[in-house]
């Protein structure tokens, strides 16, 4: 087995060995566009000959009071993040805004855990962050409140949607949705429920009483469900009529049994609108497993227009989540060196697709 090197060597008496300053070996670490190509990789050779690994990343941390991470803070298990993919492309487009600058970490809050402000305040002091990308999390979450304790710079993607000295990326959900809403209208349904992930901080799965929607704390999922009850009043239905159930975890299982539990109680409907494309992708599978069909039997919409969504044709609202990462990733990088921040709100399309039945 090859035996690694002795460490040796310094920045300065690599600097001193190749005749360069010491800001120019770590320009070859940390500012590589800055060197030429040539003396770059002789900087590189010589450091690896002297057993020299690079610069310290925590003295640079000392040196320039920067931890060279952004926060991203989610109040869902860390598994969503890879799974749910709204989530996924989001994600990727703060990877992309952070490129070559700064490393993303992610600061996973339990849902369960989202009335607890000492957990929340112990899980992001610990955060070794320049600022943080709060995503969607419930107004007066505790785990915003640490954020703000923090003192670092912050911004909001999709919710809470109303802290008005926060900067914001966002859409506008309550307009957004209404395509959907109008499609199954425009097809003659009239007998329609509504699947909503979680709405409030406490834990409900079933049925939303008017109660619970009107006092909701998650403002997307509150603001999908009133637009496309403003499309159904418009059309003569009367919002009483219709059933909205709640998923409170948006994973694969609850999804499904939502929507087994909206349809048994409701066998009489003839569509179904999802506030997200994961609630769909649900409502299929449990159609599937009774040996029923979309559209043939149930008209589905979706939101989000994620690709699996595109790829099987699903009716659904297509919302820019990769490009809500990479603006939200871009102002917080501004933000932490020293510029202004902002409320940029972005446009949303519609996806027609295959799963509505005109009556």
């Amino acid at each position: 087995m090859a035996r690694r090197p002795q460490q040796t060597g310094t920045l300065a008496s690599l600097a001193a060995k190749l005749g360069v300053s010491r800001t120019t070996v770590s320009n070859a670490y940390n500012r590589p566009e800055q060197l030429s190509a040539e003396l770059r990789q002789r900087i590189l050779d010589t450091a690896e000959k002297m057993g020299y690994p690079g610069p310290d990343p925590m003295a640079r941390s000392l040196r320039t009071r920067r931890a060279g991470s952004i926060g991203v803070l989610l109040t869902d298990h860390l598994s969503y993040a890879f799974e749910d993919m709204a989530s996924v492309d989001f994600l990727a487009g703060m990877a992309e805004a952070a490129y070559g600058n700064t490393m993303l970490t992610l600061v996973p809050a339990n849902p369960e855990s989202s009335v607890d402000l000492t957990s929340a305040q112990q899980l992001v002091s610990q955060s070794v962050v320049d600022g943080f990308v709060v995503y969607s999390v419930a107004k007066g979450d505790p785990h915003l409140q640490a954020v703000r304790q923090r003192g670092l710079p912050v911004v909001i993607c999709d919710q809470p949607a109303d802290e008005e000295d926060l900067p914001f990326v966002g859409i506008e959900d309550r307009l957004a949705i209404a395509p959907a809403a109008r499609a199954l209208v425009a097809a003659g349904h009239r007998n329609i429920g509504i699947l909503s992930i979680r709405l409030d901080r406490e834990r409900n799965d079933g049925r939303v009483t008017r109660e619970r929607l009107d006092n909701a704390h998650h403002h997307v999922q509150q603001s999908r469900v009133r637009g496309a009850l403003d499309i159904f009043r418009a059309a003569g239905i009367n919002p009483v009529d219709v059933p909205i159930m709640e998923c409170w975890l948006n994973d694969r299982p609850h999804n499904v049994a939502t929507a087994k539990a909206l349809l048994e109680a409701h066998p009489d409907l003839t569509a179904v609108l999802c506030t997200t494309d994961s609630l769909a992708f649900g409502v299929l599978e449990y159609m599937a497993s009774i040996g029923k069909s979309v559209p043939e039997d149930l008209s589905v919409t979706g939101f989000d227009g994620t690709q699996l969504a595109l790829a099987r044709h699903l009716t659904t609202v297509i919302q820019p989540n990769r490009q809500k990462g990479v603006e939200a990733g871009k102002l917080l990088s501004s933000m932490i060196e020293g510029g202004d921040a902002r409320r940029v709100l972005l446009e949303t399309s519609f996806a027609p697709g295959s799963t509505v039945r005109t009556l």
